[in-house]
């Protein structure tokens, strides 16, 4: 039976959602003389910009020939081009093959998957050259697989020509041709140099400025003219180690470098204050577009971009347990085994149980908290410590014991530590496969693991 052309297979109307992002002006944060709008690319179906050029490009190769009924499509990610590939992959029927580096966060491959992307993870401390670079893997890939298409949105110029089509004209529309700056990111370095060209046509007097993160080689590049060798950063999903052979650097009037720090912390303040949940390079862009804003001296309308959802970072710049292991968000110092402790109970942090609570209750606790132990709380003294192990054993072959009380499963052979004990100390408690409890005054301040030890010494390293 032939389907009636109400019935007959098309691409997703979702896909028709693509652009057309709204943008909405930044009022509470400090932005000087300057008037900051952001464009909400976190409106896009897959949730960032890169549905765009996703889209682009993957109906460019079906109209040249390059990818057919049936092929697979290959591409090296830091998550969002993925993202955008997979669903127009996925709404075209195609296999998508994503080479992806291993600093990604884990709500971006769950998604990928979600979208029945297959996966290849990849080290993200290696450089161009290396076999595991995830661009030279995916490469490689391409060439093994018959009937691949390898996207490297790095050199394709279906890239910028989307950004050219129809972000430059978005925004030059909605802000009314008045358009002084505008601040971008480079991943690929599509947006820059689509957005250089359009403006470059249409209003010359646009400055284009580039937010970057300490350790990408880029903004040091557009001061110094020479590439310098590349660090490390969290920020996902632009900063680079070389200069991306579509990149058009040539029309940025000004860099910015950014650290992780300040990159995180302003997300975090521009959804308190502005109540816009954007990702990690969403920090980036706007802290780097408030510098600039406030470095003016008279009034300019500037437009800089939240790339991506931050929806997608809970589990890291979001989480404040995640901000002070990593050394984000700075805890109270004392000199002592107090630093060492993450997760504070003057400051309600530790995740507890009571001694009557059952079983399930701390398993449930354990799980949702992440955490593989949790002290045993009477009246704000520790009476007991329950940990994975405990917890195993006693409802091994017996499921039903899960509804015992907590004090049928905990230790209570616990080793307490004064705050001014000794390194030595507390390696003494570890090594004995026990957790240190942290006692000052009389008062539980907390625990220490072998975890927070660990933590402690990476956000020491010279």
């Amino acid at each position: 039976m032939t389907p009636s052309p109400a019935q007959a297979p098309s691409n997703p109307a979702v896909l028709g959602l693509i652009g057309n992002t709204p943008l909405v002006e930044v009022t509470r944060l400090d932005r000087g003389p300057c008037r900051l709008f952001v464009k909400l690319e976190s409106q896009n179906p897959g949730g960032s910009i890169k549905d765009r050029i996703a889209l682009a490009m993957i109906e460019a190769a079906e109209q040249d020939g390059r990818l057919k009924a049936g092929g697979t499509v290959v591409e090296a990610t830091a998550g969002n081009t993925g993202l955008g590939l997979a669903l127009v992959a996925r709404a075209k029927g195609y296999r998508m093959l994503l080479v992806i580096p291993d600093k990604m966060s884990a709500e971006k491959v769950l998604h990928l998957k979600a979208l029945g992307a297959e996966i290849r993870m990849t080290r993200s401390d290696v450089m161009k050259g290396d076999p595991e670079y995830y661009q030279d893997m995916a490469a490689r890939l391409a060439s093994e697989i018959p009937g691949a298409f390898y996207v490297n949105q790095f050199g394709n110029p279906a890239n910028p020509q989307a950004h050219e089509r129809t972000t430059g004209p978005e925004i030059w529309e909605q802000m009314q041709h008045k358009v002084d700056a505008v601040v971008c990111g480079v991943g690929s370095g599509g947006t820059l140099t689509g957005l250089s060209r359009f403006f470059a046509r249409t209003s010359p007097s646009t400055e284009m400025v580039l937010a970057d993160p300490v350790g990408s080689v880029l903004a040091p590049y557009i001061e110094t003219g020479k590439i310098g060798t590349a660090g490390s950063w969290v920020v996902e999903g632009i900063g680079e180690d070389f200069i991306p052979p579509i990149a058009d650097l040539s029309r940025v009037a000004k860099a910015y470098s950014i650290s992780d720090k300040e990159s995180l912390l302003t997300a975090r303040e521009l959804l308190r204050s502005e109540l816009i949940l954007g990702g990690s390079s969403a920090g980036t862009l706007v802290a780097a577009a408030l510098r600039y804003c406030r470095e003016q001296s008279q009034l300019k309308r500037v437009v800089t971009f939240v790339p991506d959802t931050g929806g997608k970072y809970l589990s890291k710049m979001y989480n404040d347990f995640w901000m002070v292991d990593q050394g984000f968000i700075e805890l109270p110092r004392y000199g002592d085994l107090r630093d060492l402790v993450s997760r504070r109970f003057d400051a309600g942090a530790v995740v507890s149980v009571g001694a009557e609570d059952t079983l399930l209750t701390a398993f449930q606790r354990m799980r949702v908290s992440d955490v593989s132990q949790v002290p045993v709380l009477a009246d704000d003294r520790v009476v007991g410590i329950l940990d994975e192990s405990d917890l195993l054993l006693h409802v091994y072959k017996q499921p039903e014991r899960f509804r015992d009380p907590v004090a049928t499963a905990m230790t209570n052979r616990l080793e307490t530590l004064d705050p001014s004990a000794s390194f030595a100390d507390l390696l003494a408690v570890l090594n004995k496969d026990r957790i240190a409890i942290i006692v000052h005054e009389g008062r539980f301040f907390g625990l220490v693991t072998r975890y927070d030890l660990l933590t402690f010494l990476r956000r020491n390293l010279p």
